[in-house]
Order: structure tokens, then sequence, then C-alpha cells
């Protein structure tokens, strides 16, 4: 007797920096999304896919949940919205000690879904028993349907038991992508997001969020990957300042992306980077469609 073919979507959601992109790379086996200890890491929508003989599990990492204050971080908004709307199981991630998500009427619609939802409390190599205790009691108090697993996503700790069962959970269906995809993502975007991490790590204040990366040339040779990205950012100080002196600044951010994509695509890569002024980005409407955070 064959076998019953599963699939489906599964969003995780949760409050900035509660571990969403720690999780979905664990599960994966790949890094698709940047971690950095800074909010706002994940701007995008990223798939990853998890496949197996018998299902296909689609998860979708979403940007922390916060409140917008310009248009591209509305933009980051909506793409969680829709990955509650397409999603056939949600994760609902925290971190140990939270009481609350940043948008109260979101956290409503979350209480309010029909499909299953899994609560993941992370971050428990942190705690002591008595906050674990107390915490899994008040996230069971709101979703009294929902499973709660107390998880260490960094760790480990029931990963695999969490993952075990959103496979119980999906519903019959063939796949929905070819078996040998990994992400809906392309080369560009893990490019684009390989130097912003760069960024991230070596640049405070407003210039990682001032920052956009665009990919002009991706040319894969036999031995060789040519790439040249642009960096955007908003105004002539941020230049300098992620230029730094003698160019010194941007050469440690090129190093540092150079390497995590030779690991990535596991070839040797050449890496051009230039800065350019592209001003008030984050607040221009076709600007974001370019970046693709509108469509």
């Amino acid at each position: 007797m064959q076998q019953v073919h599963k699939a489906g979507f599964v969003s995780i959601v949760g409050n900035p920096n509660v571990g969403k992109s720690t999780l979905m790379n664990a599960w994966v086996g790949e890094k698709l999304s940047i971690i950095t200890p800074k909010a706002q890491t994940t701007r995008h929508r990223i798939l990853g896919i998890l496949n197996a003989e018998d299902y296909q599990l689609v998860l979708s990492d979403t940007p922390g949940v916060i409140k917008p204050s310009y248009e591209m971080q509305s933009s980051m908004m909506d793409f969680v919205k829709t990955a509650l709307e397409d999603a056939d199981i949600l994760i609902y991630m925290l971190e140990i000690g939270e009481k609350q998500m940043k948008d109260e009427q979101l956290f409503e619609k979350i209480q309010r879904l029909s499909i299953p939802v899994i609560v993941l409390i992370n971050k428990i190599d942190t705690a002591d028993q008595t906050s674990l205790v107390a915490s899994v009691e008040h996230w069971q108090g709101q979703f009294p349907k929902a499973k709660v697993f107390p998880i260490s996503a960094i760790t480990g700790f029931s990963v695999q038991e969490v993952l075990d069962y959103l496979i119980s959970l999906l519903p019959p269906s063939p796949p929905y992508f070819p078996k040998d995809q990994m992400t809906d993502k392309s080369e560009r975007f893990f490019v684009n997001e390989a130097v912003r991490e760069q960024i991230l790590k070596y640049y405070d204040k407003e210039v990682p969020y001032a920052v956009e990366v665009l990919t002009e040339e991706f040319k894969e040779e036999e031995k060789i990957i040519k790439i040249r990205s642009v960096i955007m950012v908003e105004r002539e100080t941020q230049k300098g300042i992620l230029i730094g002196h003698k160019g010194s600044a941007l050469k440690k951010v090129g190093v540092g992306a150079r390497k995590k994509l030779q690991a990535f695509f596991d070839k040797k890569v050449h890496l051009e980077l230039y800065v350019k002024v592209n001003k008030d980005w984050r607040s221009n409407e076709r600007q974001l469609k370019r970046f693709g955070y509108k469509y």
C-alpha cells in the first residue's frame, strides 16, 4: 500500500529576536535566515523547505512583530499578516519571561485562528525551573487549545520533538515545490543578506537599518562566482561611516560576506562592493517595490 504524501505551510511568528530564524535554520540544516542580536534582522518572509520521501514542510520565517514607524516596516508587517493567512499550522514563538506581543490586534487574531497553533517558549536554557513552570502556565492560559513546548533553539533542546509533532499535523497533499528545492529565494537574495548580516555585525545606531543591498551582477563560472553588489544608504554621512578610513570598514564587510558566501555556495567567490546614496528609500513606494518589500 502506497504511503500518503503530506505537505503544508507552517508560519513562524513572534516578537523580534525570539529565535525564529535560529529555529528554521536548525530544521532546514542551512543558514537561510541571518541571525544577529539586533532587532529587525529578518526583513522579508523567507521560505525554508524541508523535504522527505513522504512529506514536504514549507516553513515561513517572518520579520519580528513591531509597531511600524515608516513605510518599509509597514511592508514587513504585511509579510507577517500574509503568513498568518496562508498557513496550515502556525507557530507562535516567544522567549521565556515574555508576557505579550508587540501588536495586540495581531495577537488577538492568532487567538481566533481555526488552524492548529503551537506555542514555543524559547531560550529556556537561560531560565530556572520556577520561571519555566510559570511561563508554560501563562501561555497555556492564553492559548487553551494550543500545544505548548518549552525549547532551546540554540542548544537543540526539544527541537526534533516539535518537528515530529509538526509533521504529524500536516494534511495529505502533493508537494508544493520540487523536492530538491530548499527555499523560494534566489542566489542574489542570499548575497544581499550575507552583506547585510556583516553590516549588522560591524555597525551600530542607525546605519544597519538605513541599508539595503542590491546585487547587480551574479556570474557563475566553472571555478568561481563573480558578484557585484551595491549597498544603498539614505545619507552621505552614512556612506562615509560605511566605507570608513581609506575603505577599511567596507573591506571588513566584504571579507566577512565573501567567507559566508563561499561556505553557502561551496565555491570560490569574488565579491565587489560599492556604496550609493538612495535618499529616503525606506519611505519610497517605488524603491520598496524594487527591493522586494511590495508587490
